[in-house]
């Protein structure tokens, strides 16, 4: 399922930061995301997107659940070149850009999850398991924890080279 939209008044770099926001997700997904979209391109490729999914439920009797955005692409249009008068009676020139903004929408195979990423790509993060090595039959937080205690009962390197020198007088 294709839709397109041609000479959309807005440069096709603006438009494709919206484009690359919707890529691979779920239409349902896509739709509501696009509303909150703090873009001017938003409301032009929700139009878009919406229109498609409604083709594909007319044509093909495909619910817009199961589908999802396989291919968005926004291709330059015509430009519209205008000039703007400058000082000492110079001009300059104002292109004023256009987009084609194609959509392509495609069947959910049911191995996508709820991003609308492949599971198979998703990278399946497996909790870090503390390998606890046996130091003197302790574990290692165990004898960091015995150094502790016996160090904090004998006290400060200070006191401890007094006593040794009062024992080598005796």
């Amino acid at each position: 399922m294709k839709a397109t939209l041609k000479q959309y008044r807005q440069s096709p770099r603006k438009v494709r930061l919206v484009a690359d926001y919707i890529r691979g997700k779920q239409v349902d997904r896509a739709l509501a995301e696009l509303d909150f979209l703090n873009k001017r391109a938003a409301h032009a490729v929700k139009k878009l997107l919406a229109s498609a999914a409604a083709s594909a439920k007319h044509n093909f009797n495909i619910d817009s659940k199961e589908l999802f955005v396989s291919e968005v692409t926004v291709d330059k249009g015509p430009t519209l070149h205008r000039w703007i008068a400058r000082a000492r009676g110079r001009a300059t020139p104002i292109n004023k850009r256009t987009s084609h903004i194609t959509v392509t929408l495609a069947v959910n195979s049911g191995t996508r999850g709820v991003s609308g990423v492949s599971e198979d790509k998703e990278k399946k993060e497996e909790p870090v398991k503390e390998k606890e090595e046996k130091v003197e039959g302790k574990t290692r937080r165990e004898a960091a924890k015995k150094d502790a205690k016996t160090k904090a009962d004998k006290g400060t390197d200070a006191e401890n080279k007094k006593e040794v020198k009062e024992e080598d007088k005796k």
